[in-house]
């Protein structure tokens, strides 16, 4: 798979939450990093790429197609097994969220509590426009500023509370869409 075709296929395309998230760069922390984990699977080293995707979010806020073409170059693997695994896991992102990425779980516990309203009590607090998201390829929508993004989360393991949702790492409980401003006001 040439750059251009890689380029193409994902969807790493700038969003306003890209002024948070610093540009992938290889540097020496991240090189260290790599190879310590790629060391835990003396087998079969492609058993590292959920790790190394892992590594790639966290410091970067995404996965974009240089970072596939490394993890790939890593791994000595071809960069399309990577995209395959971004591609199949939802919770990798392919685009820059915004400072405070919001899932909001969707699964029926959460669904009959309200969390479709508060959805679109979210989007329209931080002016977030969803049409054009969709639930794999493109869940994540950004607010113009770039501060906020969201998108639907399955199960997040707290049904008896519903609804829920998680701003970056922090979960919120009981989050009606009544309690939706005050919730954005804590970020």
């Amino acid at each position: 798979m040439s750059h251009s075709t890689l380029e193409e296929t994902i969807a790493s395309h700038e969003t306003p939450g890209s002024q948070f998230y610093p540009r992938f760069v290889i540097t020496p922390e991240l090189e260290a990093e790599a190879n310590d984990r790629i060391s835990h699977y003396t087998v079969n080293k492609r058993s590292a790429t959920l790790p190394l995707l892992h590594i790639v979010q966290h410091k970067f806020g995404y996965i974009s197609a240089p970072s596939i073409e490394w993890v790939a170059a890593k791994l000595e693997i071809e960069p399309i097994k990577v995209l395959e695994v971004v591609t199949f896991y939802p919770g990798f992102r392919q685009s820059a969220p915004g400072k405070f990425h919001i899932r909001v779980c969707r699964t029926l516990s959460c669904a009959m509590g309200g969390s479709y309203e508060l959805m679109e009590r979210l989007c329209e607090l931080t002016g977030i426009d969803r049409s054009a998201s969709d639930s794999h390829h493109h869940p994540v929508s950004v607010s113009p500023c770039g501060k906020f993004s969201v998108e639907y989360a399955e199960c997040l393991a707290s049904c008896g509370s519903a609804p829920v949702c998680m701003v970056n790492d922090d979960f919120h409980e009981c989050i009606a869409p009544e309690k939706a401003e005050e919730l954005l006001a804590k970020y």
